[in-house]
């Protein structure tokens, strides 16, 4: 377990899995009914179809849980991905420091958002920028390799 300030990360089991689906589904819902994409059981099934506790970790605050985050290793680097934080807990720096923390000692990572969600702010700050996109996804990347 990592313990931050007032946030802590442990590994994420598959006792897990209900929990932070239903935390997906909130935290997903407002920008997936902005691009007409959201769907109650499609919404749910993503997590339970790309969960691997493996990669994951889940984000509490005074033992409570606010969210998750998963980091899958690839071929040239690492996706980010499942990255998931209660609306109550958004706006605290607790998303900048999680991933601030997590990406230490990576030298190329990918994500993809949801176009216009207010998410991809974070990301830009955090070194992330556009490397593909369509009408609903962006594709970003960080890269350390070079810097």
């Amino acid at each position: 377990m990592v313990i931050m300030g007032d946030w802590s990360l442990r590994p994420a089991t598959v006792a897990d899995i209900e929990a932070l689906v239903e935390l997906r589904a909130v935290v997903m819902r407002p920008d997936l009914e902005r691009l007409g994409r959201f769907d109650e059981h499609r919404v749910r099934q993503r997590l339970r179809d790309g969960f691997v506790p493996a990669n994951s970790w889940v984000i509490e605050v005074g033992g409570d849980l606010a969210g998750c985050v998963a980091l899958r290793p690839a071929d040239d680097g690492h996706w980010l991905e499942h990255f998931y934080l209660s609306p109550t807990f958004q706006g605290h720096g607790i998303g900048s420091a999680v991933l601030s923390h997590l990406l230490l000692g990576c030298t190329v990572v990918r994500l993809i958002v949801l176009q216009g969600s207010p998410a991809r702010r974070l990301y830009e700050r955090l070194g992330f920028t556009v490397e593909a996109q369509d009408p609903v996804d962006v594709v970003m990347v960080r890269s350390t390799v070079g810097s």
